[in-house]
């Protein structure tokens, strides 16, 4: 696609990187222990900017090694508590899934960040959630696994394939489910991962409920804190595509500075500005796959030739 494009691209992957893999995690995390625990959010923007600058001034082999150790833990966590939730209301799960997909075609307003009152408007904030969520198409993935030290690059986009489905199929789903179960979205003013504590909070039984909110606050702390650290590199290595490895360290202090920044802004600012620049990095992207799909098709026919 040229330079020029190239270029804006990776100026746009920037901003973004700052925004819904900086701004919009500092906020959540910061949002969610200040309702739990009347935490100040500045505190928490403040603590999350010094740990974010111990770990990526170690570069990418620590940023890896951190986040390898994150993720397993507290997605098993979190998905061990939403199983419980839903096998206790087993019968509710059909009715769920009916909901769902009706509302979606009436126009039912819900809360909890999603607000609309037609089909248009829920569809675009499904897609644009969506897209914050899985990221598929928004060309996160590939600056990720162009990191791994393999010679089949098909190889780590079969691995890439089952991101999405993990997170929005497998997790996502689980936690609406959790919160449409308990009823959370309809007894409650709550928005965001605020919400989803009380969700899980409401749905377990007593004895394990108290634990719950702990595991769950921290649970989303530790995905807020990990996404920040991955989307740091992310933004790190556009900005080094564009300007060179000089930027590198100026980018760096920025990232911790916006960290502290997101923990105090109002929600509904940050996930606009989040959708504003998710356009401008996924538009050239799916561009860039349909004109490279032949070599795309050859490459996976081959690769697969090659080991079925």
């Amino acid at each position: 696609l040229g330079k020029f494009v190239g270029g804006f691209f990776a100026i746009a992957f920037v901003f973004l990187a700052m925004n819904i893999g900086n701004l919009i995690q500092a906020n959540t995390a910061a949002e969610t222990l200040s309702a739990s625990y009347g935490l100040p959010p500045i505190a928490v923007g403040l603590v999350l900017a010094a740990l974010l600058f111990g770990v990526i001034i170690g570069g990418v082999k620590r940023i890896g090694d951190v986040t390898a150790r994150l993720v397993p833990a507290m997605a098993i966590l979190y998905v061990g508590f939403a199983l419980i939730i839903i096998l206790l209301n087993f019968s509710q799960i059909i009715p769920c899934f009916v909901r769902i997909f009706t509302d979606a075609f009436t126009g039912t307003a819900a809360t909890g960040g999603f607000v609309g009152s037609t089909f248009i408007i829920a569809a675009r904030m499904g897609i644009a959630r969506g897209l914050f969520s899985n990221e598929a198409g928004m060309g996160s993935a590939p600056i990720a696994h162009s990191a791994a030290k393999t010679t089949e690059a098909i190889s780590q986009g079969v691995v890439a394939t089952l991101e999405p489905f993990i997170d929005t199929i497998c997790i996502c789903t689980m936690t609406a489910l959790v919160i449409l179960m308990t009823g959370v979205w309809q007894t409650s003013d709550l928005q965001g991962a605020a919400l989803t504590v009380a969700g899980f909070t409401t749905g377990l039984p007593s004895g394990f409920a108290a634990l719950a909110t702990h595991v769950v606050n921290i649970g989303i702390l530790l995905f807020a804190f990990s996404t920040i650290i991955s989307w740091s590199y992310y933004g790190e290595r556009a900005l080094v595509y564009r300007f060179g490895t000089k930027s590198i360290l100026p980018y760096r202090i920025i990232q911790c500075g916006v960290t502290v920044v997101g923990s105090v802004f109002a929600l509904e600012f940050v996930w606009a500005l989040g959708d504003f620049f998710i356009f401008f990095t996924t538009i050239p992207n799916l561009v860039a796959i349909l004109i490279m799909v032949g070599l795309l098709h050859k490459e996976t026919q081959a690769y697969f030739k090659k080991y079925t």
